[in-house]
């Protein structure tokens, strides 16, 4: 099976995280890169010495996207108003039917 280099990347996690790495070759002879954190099911595994997880990208998007509706609605809306639009933005719709929303 051939890997995607422009995909992947390698991260060392444990008590050894911070020393330099020899590059890994795959078979064609391009190499993987060591990365500081890596993108995983939405959320990112950072290089440390003990196994962490980063969801500030994920805190981001929803202040971005939160932000947004505000821009537009200002104090026209009612909270329930502008929560029901948070709702509507942030989950999927097949994630809101699951749920039962």
């Amino acid at each position: 099976m051939a890997i995607n280099t422009r995909k992947s990347c390698c991260i060392r996690v444990g008590h050894r995280h911070n020393i330099p790495c020899a590059a890994i070759n795959t078979n064609d002879g391009s190499k993987l890169l060591w990365s500081e954190e890596l993108p995983y099911l939405g959320v990112f595994i950072v290089r440390c010495a003990s196994f962490r997880c980063s969801i500030d990208y994920a805190k981001r998007s929803f202040y971005r996207a939160a932000n947004g509706i505000f821009a537009k609605l200002g104090r026209l809306a009612t909270e329930e108003v502008i929560l029901e639009l948070i709702m509507k933005k942030m989950y999927p719709s097949s994630a809101l039917w699951s749920r039962g929303l």
